[in-house]
């Protein structure tokens, strides 16, 4: 997410958090209380705004607490016995590409801040930050206070409501107040819906000791169970409800509610499965007899090594109203004027719709080319060959040149017919001319100016 707009969620955040607790101690409680300080009051709202700021400093703490990334120069202990997780394809320990760092058991790397989070839970937008082992504890209490402080809100609001509903008229509320009484519902009642569903789900999550990405995969192993494609698989990070939430909000109960750091690194976990090579998540058995996958030599690749035989060129077919592709009824017109280098004769069909084969790419060639761009599209992306644009316009020239009727092209013709008179006067250096009888000097020609065929 970008800066500035994580920056506005978290102001988003605060507001829906400071508008009710404000608006309705100063434009609803003090009013109805007379104004006045008085010991019911204090009882009142000292709970209240206490809930308040144990929900903002956990928030504030969900904010800047760094969720924890990989150590540099981090490598897994593959002689302890705590054990460490591989890649179920090379049997080798976990390594990120991205950060070039090995992955310590449930780490994962995460996009948005461009690194590996130690016990990843998912990526916030609302704290512009993710949830991870070190914040992950105030994560759940910011979500308990929330659900907390909006509960005893709307009793407060609720309780005002109904004694504006009885027969005391000096307790009637005024205009203003009942327009704050309206706001406060409109903004805690589906704060407490949405927050209390996903508090309930990460309060399961705690007490299983799950994360949201594991929790994926523990619904991925339970579809497989039921089908029966494999047998029951124990978690194996479940350490039973109250070994599993002291590892993340600490061992002293009485301390749950108050920010605390969670035991440990977050590099290493306990495992609840006795042996030491456990499978988690499993894996589907249809995928076992798979052979490992190759990276192929050539980007333009069709499933694993091929080129797709049903990409087809982009322009062949024209797209109707409803997004089908259906084939022109109507007469080609060509779009593009005669003179345009990629005008096409409509009449030639240049878009067959046999399948495409890497041994027969004739179209596609620099060399013999002739016509428009053909671009081959599919699930690969686009495949654009590159055209020869000077041999494209010597073609177009030639062709405009070799069409019949439209230039008058002079041919000069050579008359190689010549009589004996001729060559005995050429032999002499003179020519007589019969009608005058003038002498005339010719001049005596070269090899240069003989044709070919008489020399």
């Amino acid at each position: 997410m970008h800066p500035i707009l994580g920056r506005i969620a978290i102001g988003f955040v605060l507001f829906l958090i400071l508008f009710p607790v404000l608006t309705c101690q100063v434009y609803i409680i003090w009013p109805w209380y007379g104004r006045e300080l008085s010991v019911e009051l204090i009882t009142l709202l000292f709970p209240f705004n206490v809930l308040a700021i144990s929900l903002l400093w956990n928030y504030y703490l969900c904010i800047v607490t760094d969720p924890g990334e990989v150590p540099d120069g981090w490598k897994p202990d593959t002689q302890s016995s705590e054990g460490y997780e591989v890649k179920r394809l090379t049997g080798s320990p976990r390594f990120c590409r991205t950060c070039q760092k090995f992955k310590p058991p449930r780490s994962h790397h995460c996009k948005q801040c461009n690194r590996c989070v130690l016990r990843m839970d998912h990526h916030c937008p609302w704290t512009n930050n993710c949830i991870g082992y070190f914040n992950y504890g105030h994560f759940i209490r910011f979500l308990f206070y929330v659900d907390v402080t909006c509960s005893y809100h709307l009793a407060m609001v609720s309780y005002r409501v109904m004694v504006t509903s009885g027969r005391w008229y000096h307790d009637q509320p005024t205009g203003a107040e009942l327009i704050f009484i309206i706001l406060n519902y409109v903004f805690a009642v589906p704060v407490i819906l949405v927050v209390g569903g996903f508090s309930l789900y990460h309060f399961h999550s705690l007490m299983g000791n799950t994360t949201t990405i594991e929790g994926w995969e523990k619904d991925k192993a339970a579809m497989l169970r039921r089908h029966g494609k494999i047998e029951e698989v124990k978690f194996p990070y479940n350490l039973g409800v109250r070994r599993n939430i002291a590892s993340i909000l600490g061992n002293n109960p009485l301390l749950w509610c108050c920010p605390t750091a969670p035991p440990g690194t977050g590099l290493r976990y306990q495992l609840s499965v006795a042996d030491e090579h456990h499978n988690w998540p499993p894996r589907d058995p249809a995928l076992a007899n798979q052979p490992p996958f190759k990276l192929p030599d050539s980007p333009w690749t069709y499933e694993n090594g091929d080129v797709n035989p049903n990409l087809r060129p982009s322009n062949s077919q024209l797209r109707g109203v409803n997004g089908n592709r259906h084939k022109s009824t109507q007469d080609p017109v060509s779009v593009l004027p005669p003179y345009h280098l990629d005008y096409e004769v409509p009449e030639v069909d240049t878009h067959s719709g046999r399948p495409y084969s890497p041994g027969n790419d004739s179209d596609y060639s620099e060399e013999g080319y002739s016509g428009a761009i053909r671009v081959r599209r599919g699930s690969e992306g686009y495949e654009v060959r590159p055209v020869n644009r000077e041999q494209m316009l010597q073609e177009y020239v030639q062709d405009r040149i070799n069409e019949a009727g439209r230039y008058q092209v002079y041919e000069p013709e050579h008359t190689l017919e010549t009589s004996d008179d001729d060559f005995e006067k050429d032999e002499f250096g003179e020519h007589i001319d019969e009608p005058s009888g003038e002498v005339g000097t010719v001049r005596t020609m070269s090899d240069d100016d003989v044709p070919l065929a008489l020399r």
